[in-house]
């Protein structure tokens, strides 16, 4: 029978380090995988993170939260320029008939 793997807990400077390992000095996942002995999904994961952290500090709630803004904002100007056409094709009608 296999012996069943204990969950490790690592901590946020070993994940830093792992990083570290594939962002700046050119090993790949897997071979920090090999040489850490922990699980590639692991390095995987954190590599993840380090990406989504490495967008100028945004984090993802950040982006989306932004997102929203920026559509409720975006619908708000289409409306206002609709109105704005409206209006204009109104005078021009008045100053031109």
């Amino acid at each position: 029978m296999s012996e069943k793997r204990k969950r490790g807990d690592y901590t946020e400077e070993f994940k830093r380090d792992a990083v570290n390992s594939v962002v700046n000095q050119g090993y790949s996942s897997g071979d920090v995988n090999k040489h850490l002995d922990v699980p590639i999904s692991n390095v995987t994961r954190w590599m993840q993170k380090h990406k989504m952290r490495s967008l100028n500090g945004v984090t993802r709630r950040e982006i989306k939260t932004e997102n929203r803004r920026l559509k409720k904002e975006n619908k708000r100007l289409r409306m206002e320029r609709e109105i704005l056409k409206k209006a204009a094709a109104f005078f021009a009608k008045e100053w031109f008939p």
